[in-house]
């Protein structure tokens, strides 16, 4: 049986590893993005790397890459991968350009995309969330590296079984998940991290060695985590640590959290996305991320001190102000200055 037609929408980082793993493994795949990625991969191909050593390359012929959504016409499953900032406007070009009927799968940061993209896309497209659980880095010469561990998942719907079957045990494997809401804000509670990151200007190994920065983390997820409950959501386990044992993991003394990390096996090369996001000048998920902890919270009518404030400085940060914070001064600011916060720690 032929194999889907597949368009990955936002072929950034995440797009072109998705996709480029989905090629390696024989599916036919068109990418849609920016024409700098077009050049690079025009000009060097496409390599994928990961921190296991694992390499494959496409050659310029073998990509199918377009700057217009135009190209989305013939896909029977449109991978979703723009920031979660141009959701609606993907949508949109998915409405106009995509064939009806077909499969989108949001791989995308956050927990509200899906929502967002059934009101606009209603029944024409069949909508599934998905999640990436690794860090993909941008290397410079068409090169994107994997720096962290984890598989690809996706809803569980008939067509999401096709679609993992097809793409087989490879690199860019997908996993079903029944209870994608759960995994949504499972991820997400690990993606707080992203903001600490991009304030720190650190690579993500040398930002979690500083257990200032991981105690303003903790305390992020552990204030997520009462949001949740009283919500009466159960994020899912995403990694070797349970959630509400997450924070007590990151926030443990150095010798102990040297210990998780090994198994990690966050690439020394790896930074969040949000760092690229600022230091390029472009705005960031943070509405997304820490910004969806603050919407519940006020949904909730409870209040999100620790999320609230890293909001505030990445927003800074966006408008151009220093946004480079050192682990104790971070710690100060976050937590000793907003009187309301858990003082997390040991």
């Amino acid at each position: 049986m032929e194999g889907p037609t597949i368009a990955i929408h936002g072929a950034g980082s995440i797009g072109c590893w998705i996709g480029g793993c989905w090629a390696a493994a024989g599916l036919k795949v068109r990418f849609v993005g920016r024409p700098g990625v077009r050049d690079a991969i025009a000009e060097n191909g496409m390599t994928l790397t990961d921190s296991t050593g694992w390499r494959t390359r496409l050659a310029p012929e073998q990509v199918d890459f377009s700057i217009f959504p135009k190209a989305l016409a013939k896909a029977d499953v449109i991978a979703l991968c723009v920031k979660s900032t141009a959701t609606a406007e993907a949508a949109r070009e998915i409405a106009k350009h995509g064939r009806k009927g077909a499969l989108v799968v949001s791989f995308q940061n956050g927990v509200s995309n899906g929502e967002v993209l059934r009101g606009l896309l209603g029944k024409s497209f069949e909508v599934v969330e998905g999640m990436v659980p690794f860090n993909v880095a941008y290397l410079g010469h068409g090169r994107w590296h994997k720096g962290t561990a984890g598989d690809l998942v996706a809803g569980d719907a008939p067509r999401t079984h096709d679609l993992a079957e097809q793409v087989g045990a490879g690199a860019g494997r997908l996993r079903i998940a029944a209870d994608m809401a759960g995994v949504g804000w499972g991820k997400l509670l690990i993606n707080l991290n992203n903001a600490i990151n991009a304030l720190s200007g650190r690579t993500l190994l040398e930002e979690l060695k500083e257990r200032d920065y991981r105690k303003v983390l903790a305390a992020s997820i552990v204030e997520a985590l009462d949001l949740l409950a009283l919500a009466k959501i159960q994020p899912a386990k995403i990694g070797p640590v349970p959630p509400r044992l997450l924070p007590h993991v990151i926030a443990a003394p150095d010798f102990v959290f040297d210990q998780f990390l090994k198994i990690q096996k966050i690439d020394a090369k790896a930074r969040s996305s949000m760092y690229d996001d600022l230091r390029a000048g472009r705005p960031t998920e943070i509405d997304f991320l820490n910004g969806e902890v603050v919407r519940l919270a006020t949904r909730l009518r409870r209040r999100a001190p620790v999320n609230e404030a890293i909001v505030a400085l990445i927003k800074q940060a966006e408008a151009g102000v220093e946004h480079l914070w050192s682990p104790q001064d971070l710690r100060r600011h976050v937590m000793e200055a907003h009187k309301g916060t858990p003082l997390f720690g040991y």
